[in-house]
């Protein structure tokens, strides 16, 4: 399937310079884009690569634009965010090449008679929808998933093969939840009596927003009298672990591998890098950024980017100290020499 270019920017907008009845069949990198295809330039070091990509047609921003309109000879379309024009450019392109959703039950599938399926509703073969559940308009509920007694599943959102979605948790429109992903799983709660551990019944649950996905083997534990929140727009990579009764606010992103101990408030617009770790009751403000592998053994409550393992600190706090980490070699040289100097300056003292 093909799209005219022009019929691209009306619907995604931007300044087209050529051609609009150029048809591009898809998108690709620059060095592999070819005649038939739409590329994108997002960071200024590939200028050269751009100006000499066989594309017919080129994303970039004004700027970019200056700098290699006279060298690039296929059309362009100018942006303010060529990356996010990518990402909707592509969305296109995925929706064109999708096989069509065809609403339905499989017979294999075992829905309680309580449960409400809409009907425009796919539900995949050997699912099992408990009763009192709810599953919303053109959900797609793929192969071996589960949907826990009086769970909620908004409109539009897909449940990838064997997701499981536990009793009495919500999630709202425009969702994905990768396969393997557990939501509303007990939280890790237990007292200690003599040695013994006694469970904590977890009686809350996981509500999640709208515009939320969830990671392949990521696990939400249900809270344990309150509930779990994650709100609109987070975005969760592969096998993270979000404790019971944590606060995620809207438009938070972590990366793989991301532990979040049990009731964490974290704020709105907050980035983890791969393999952060958050521990349990802490607070992070909005637009709070953890870089990889880092560690927050403390509440943040200024927005700003940190990293470090032990002690936490701000980022430029924390290259400082990284550099005269690597330099301890060459200054303890520096002392012991100065030591010697000082000492041979030194009258030695007669007895």
């Amino acid at each position: 399937m093909s799209t005219r270019l022009g019929q691209l920017v009306e619907r995604l907008g931007g300044q087209l310079m050529g051609d609009p009845d150029i048809e591009i069949s898809g998108i690709a990198p620059l060095n592999d884009a070819n005649a038939s295809h739409i590329t994108f330039l997002a960071n200024p070091k590939l200028r050269q690569q751009a100006a000499q990509t066989q594309a017919a047609a080129l994303i970039l921003s004004a700027t970019d634009d200056t700098n290699i309109a006279g060298r690039y000879a296929g059309a362009r379309i100018i942006v303010e965010n060529p990356y996010a024009y990518f990402a909707r450019t592509a969305q296109l392109f995925a929706a064109q090449s999708a096989p069509p959703i065809v609403p339905g039950i499989h017979p294999s599938a075992i829905i309680d008679p309580s449960a409400q399926v809409a009907a425009t509703a796919c539900i995949g073969p050997h699912v099992s929808i408990e009763a009192d559940a709810i599953i919303g308009d053109r959900c797609i509920i793929d192969a071996g998933c589960f949907i826990g007694r009086g769970a909620v599943i908004g409109a539009n959102t897909h449940l990838f093969a064997r997701a499981t979605f536990h009793a009495g948790c919500r999630i709202g429109k425009n969702c994905i939840i990768h396969s393997g992903a557990v939501i509303g799983a007990d939280g890790f709660g237990f007292a200690n009596e003599g040695g013994t551990w006694i469970k904590i019944p977890q009686t809350g649950v996981v509500v999640i927003g709208n515009d939320v996905e969830i990671g392949v083997n990521t696990s939400i534990d249900r809270g344990a009298l309150a509930d779990t929140i994650i709100e609109d727009g987070v975005k969760l990579d592969n096998q993270i672990q979000i404790g019971h009764n944590c606060h995620i606010g809207a438009h938070t992103a972590m990366a793989g591998c991301v532990g979040v101990a049990g009731s964490a408030q974290i704020g709105k617009y907050c980035t983890f890098g791969g393999a952060a770790m958050v521990l349990g009751h802490l607070t992070i403000v909005d637009h709070v950024h953890i870089s990889s592998g880092s560690m927050v053994s403390r509440s943040i409550l200024e927005a700003g980017q940190y990293t470090g393992f032990y002690p936490l600190s701000k980022n430029a706090d924390w290259e400082k100290s990284a550099a005269i980490v690597r330099n301890l070699s060459s200054m303890r040289e520096k002392i012991r020499k100065l030591e010697k100097t000082i000492k041979s300056l030194t009258p030695t003292s007669k007895e």
